[in-house]
């Protein structure tokens, strides 16, 4: 990212506060992540501390300091699928990419997230592939799952 692009995001909006999230979502974007060029950016913008605009990004779960996957997985571990052991399904899935909950691929095609729940209890075990949900998740749908991704990379 060139300060360039982070300056066209930051000056389409007021010098106010209340525009410090939209802020941060375009960066988000744009970038895949809120770069630290950005929250400094953006802090002198609008007069702020980067600490400030570090909390939020930190706060929201749209937001991330690191770069995204392409392909954003999100396993619930709220009460219905915790019972239905959504515990198992993350693990097969850090086991299926090498990746643990919070990391992206080396290759940068999936995150993993853990989320407290997705809304969805009657589907339990619940996980969420960008915005495709999939219910009573086993180990070997997890495999298919991450296979009909990979084979669409692949095209």
């Amino acid at each position: 990212m060139l300060p360039e692009e982070i300056d066209a995001i930051i000056s389409v909006y007021p010098k106010e506060m209340e525009y410090a999230l939209a802020i941060l979502q375009d960066m988000q974007h744009k970038f895949g992540c809120v770069p630290r060029e950005g929250m400094e950016a953006a802090s002198a913008y609008l007069s702020c501390p980067v600490s400030h605009l570090y909390s939020m990004v930190t706060f929201y779960k749209a937001l991330s300091l690191k770069p995204k996957g392409k392909h954003i997985i999100k396993v619930c571990d709220g009460t219905a699928c915790h019972i239905k052991k959504s515990i198992d399904i993350s693990e097969e899935i850090c086991k299926e990419l090498n990746i643990r909950p919070g990391d992206t691929t080396k290759d940068g095609v999936f995150s993993l997230e853990l989320v407290n729940c997705l809304g969805t209890c009657a589907l339990a075990p619940v996980m969420l592939v960008d915005n495709k949900y999939f219910g009573k998740v086993t180990k070997r749908k997890v495999k298919s799952i991450l296979a009909k991704y990979r084979t669409e990379e692949k095209k």
